[in-house]
C-alpha cells in the first residue's frame, strides 16, 4: 500500500494551540504530514521564516508519534506544486467559522483545477480553539494580555521577546 502523504500549509506566525490541534488530527489521517510554513505576500509576518520553522518544529514534536511529521518552508511556489513535489495526495485546511469557508472553498476549487489528483480536506477547528487566530494572539500579547491558553509557554516567551525587541512592549 502506498504511503498516504498530506500537506498542512499556513503562515504559523506564530503556531497556536488551534493549529496544533489540526496538526494532531491531520497526522492521524495520513502516514506522513508535511507542514508547509508559508510566506504570504499579503501578510506582514512578525517572525522570519526561519523563526516560524523553528517554532513549528518545536510545537509539533509531541505529535510525531501519530505519524511522520515534517516541517518545510513553502516559499515561492503554488500550494498544489508544493504538494506534488512532496508526493502528497491531500491538502488539509482548517476552518474556524463560516466566514473562513468562502475563501477556503474558492482556493480549493482553484487548486482542484490546477491539480485534480490532490484532494482538499477541511477540518473544523475544535470548539475550544474555534476563534483562536495568530493575529488575535499577537494583539493580545502586544497589549499585555495573557496568551497562555493560545500558545505554548515557549512561543509566548518568543512573542514577548519579539515585541520587546521592536519596542512595542516594555
Amino acid at each position: 500500500m502506498p504511503e498516504r502523504i498530506g500537506v498542512y500549509p499556513g503562515t504559523f506566525d506564530p503556531i497556536t494551540y488551534g493549529h496544533m490541534n489540526l496538526v494532531e488530527r491531520a497526522a492521524s489521517l495520513v502516514d506522513c504530514l508535511i507542514i508547509g510554513v508559508a510566506v504570504n505576500q499579503h501578510k506582514h509576518s512578525l517572525f522570519s521564516i526561519e523563526d516560524r520553522l523553528a517554532m513549528t518544529e518545536e510545537a509539533v514534536d509531541k505529535f510525531r508519534h501519530k505519524s511522520k511529521i515534517i516541517v518545510k518552508p513553502l516559499v515561492d511556489t503554488l500550494l498544489v506544486n508544493f504538494a506534488k513535489e512532496n508526493n502528497a495526495q491531500v491538502i488539509f485546511r482548517g476552518l474556524r467559522a463560516v466566514s473562513d469557508f468562502e475563501y477556503e472553498f474558492k482556493m480549493c476549487v482553484m487548486n482542484r483545477r490546477l491539480e485534480e489528483n490532490i484532494e482538499t480536506v477541511f477540518l473544523m477547528a475544535s470548539e475550544k480553539h474555534q476563534f483562536v487566530a495568530s493575529e488575535f494572539v499577537k494583539e493580545i500579547c502586544k497589549l499585555g494580555g495573557d496568551i497562555s491558553t493560545f500558545v505554548t509557554p515557549a512561543i509566548a516567551e518568543r512573542l514577548i521577546a519579539r515585541y520587546k525587541e521592536l519596542g512595542e512592549i516594555k
